[in-house]
């Protein structure tokens, strides 16, 4: 509180009067304020207010902070502040736009009852996504995927999840922050970190097509007349609709390629007659390995996961292929 009264005075050019709340005040809040947060009553510019301060950095989520702060405003009538000693810009971000306030000493003071809007400038804004990256994507649908827990995702350290994905431990943690950015996981602990989902299966599956989190793993569709010798690859598209449903195969045969596989084949030539409109084969260059999600989640199948299945034709209009993919979904999902 020290560095507070300090960053106040600074920027304000006032004391801020602080005090640990009475138990009088405390005892009428629920155990889960009492115990989340250490409250304080403060005078700020002569009003009255509390200061919230969260214990455990990793309980960290938006809409929680909103909803206990209207809790906590309905029980004492008076304006209520987050302090914190360290936060993301694009949390920042969310917090301005529920006008929740709060204060980020020598950073950022957000009051807006206050009229009171003051940041630091000159720094990068780390860039908020809209959707979910492609690892991160692969993250949520492997938990979606493993009905079971035969992975136990959650069990698992960033490392171990950068083995189990192919990928390297920054990777893991760009994606983690991309999946708790949009407030899908919590991450918990401090030396050894892991990923805690907040919704059950069903619910996060609904939530993030809701909110248009979820990409098409398919970044293009390139036409061959041969298949690429040495790479094995999935059955995608039409071609993997009648594993997963009562459609008929189509004429036109589908595969899917992970970009970095397409690439290379690129590179060595490869590829027989490429073209964007017609061939023997249909390739889809995924943005994703296709492969990774079936290994772990449906290691016997010659056919893409379920999901990102859905996923790559959700926008195609055809009768036949909407049908087919309300099936998907109620075979995976419930």
């Amino acid at each position: 509180m020290k560095k507070l009264t300090a960053y106040i005075k600074s920027v304000l050019g006032i004391e801020l009067e602080i005090q640990p709340l009475d138990n009088s005040m405390l005892n009428k809040l629920p155990m889960y304020l009492r115990e989340g947060y250490r409250w304080h009553k403060a005078i700020l510019a002569g009003r009255t207010c509390l200061l919230a301060e969260l214990k455990n950095a990793n309980d960290f989520g938006v809409a929680q902070i909103e909803k206990h702060f209207e809790q906590a405003k309905t029980t004492f009538n008076l304006p209520i502040i987050a302090v914190f000693s360290k936060m993301e810009a694009y949390n920042r971000k969310r917090l301005i736009e529920r006008r929740v306030a709060f204060i980020l000493p020598d950073k950022q003071l957000y009051i807006p009852e206050f009229f009171i809007d003051l940041k630091e400038y000159g720094k990068a804004v780390k860039k908020e996504t809209k959707t979910l990256t492609p690892t991160a994507q692969q993250i949520f649908l492997l938990h979606i995927l493993d009905r079971n827990q035969n992975k136990l995702l959650e069990q698992k350290t960033f490392k171990e999840l950068a083995v189990l994905l192919k990928t390297n431990p920054m990777a893991i943690t760009r994606a983690a922050e991309n999946l708790k950015q949009h407030e899908l996981i919590d991450v918990i602990g401090d030396k050894e970190k892991f990923i805690r989902f907040n919704l059950d299966r069903h619910q996060l599956w609904h939530e993030t097509l809701n909110r248009n989190l979820l990409i098409n793993p398919v970044l293009k569709q390139v036409y061959v007349d041969e298949k690429p010798s040495g790479y094995f690859m999935l059955h995608s598209n039409a071609s993997a609709l009648p594993e997963y449903s009562d459609m008929n195969p189509s004429r036109q045969e589908f595969y899917a390629i992970d970009k970095n596989d397409f690439y290379e084949l690129q590179r060595k030539n490869g590829l027989v007659n490429t073209n964007n409109h017609e061939g023997r084969y249909c390739l889809e260059v995924w943005k994703y390995n296709p492969e990774l999600l079936n290994e772990m989640a449906l290691p016997d199948s010659s056919v893409v996961d379920p999901l990102s299945l859905y996923l790559s034709l959700k926008d195609n209009h055809d009768e036949r292929i909407e049908m087919a993919l309300e099936q998907i979904i109620d075979k995976t999902i419930w």
